[in-house]
């Protein structure tokens, strides 16, 4: 049997990101827009824009996730950070209202991995911005995880493309399951295996009695 050569790392929840996941190194290269709060000498390259040398404070410009991280300060404003548009008040009634209707995946396919990584920065819409981004999961878990198990052996492409990376993850865990359980129904498995997502919470918990 062939061994894979890379074995998937899901992509970590929360404000911090695991380098271990391609989603994740995927996720930092997102694009956020910013305005210089500072002279950045010698760096007028980075804005094609303009034929300067230095880009001059009060610039608006994009910059990926990771430099923005390495950058921002609360003390020393070096650059603020300002929303994208699916994280503006506009954008959260829409999800408020129905989660389901919106194409995360045509939206920004790290909806709430990107929402998670913006806490980091110090803007007063946060708590909205965190409420938004859990409410839509709950919104949008019944749906997704329903039709994981009600797709059996169809072509769920269409369904899958309007997913976000964090609910395709639990999409095909929950195919996975069903074509697991079907197969042991038709004699084709020898036992049922626990899910890897149960494995990795009993790892959790067994850290956290030793610590």
């Amino acid at each position: 049997m062939d061994t894979p050569s890379y074995f998937p790392v899901p992509p970590g929840v929360g404000m911090e990101e695991n380098f271990l996941s391609l989603d994740d190194i995927l996720l930092s290269q997102e694009r956020l827009p910013v305005r210089t709060e500072c002279v950045f000498p010698r760096l007028g390259f980075l804005e094609k824009s303009s034929d300067s040398q230095d880009i001059p404070e009060g610039t608006k410009m994009e910059l990926p996730l990771w430099l923005c991280k390495g950058l921002y300060e609360k003390k020393r404003k070096v650059l603020s950070v300002e929303l994208p548009k699916i994280y503006k008040e506009g954008w959260r009634t829409v999800f408020t209202a129905d989660p389901n209707v919106v194409d995360l995946h045509k939206m920004g396919p790290y909806y709430y991995g990107l929402g998670s990584q913006m806490l980091h920065f110090d803007n007063p819409e946060n708590p909205d911005i965190a409420n938004a981004l859990l409410q839509t999961f709950i919104g949008r878990f019944r749906r997704t995880m329903d039709s994981s198990q009600n797709a059996y052996n169809e072509d769920t492409s269409v369904l899958v493309g309007r997913l976000d990376c964090l609910e395709k993850v639990l999409f095909r865990s929950g195919q996975n399951s069903l074509n697991g359980f079907q197969g042991w129904e038709k004699g084709q498995a020898a036992q049922l295996t626990a899910s890897s997502l149960v494995l990795n919470y009993r790892k959790r918990k067994l850290v956290d009695v030793q610590s």
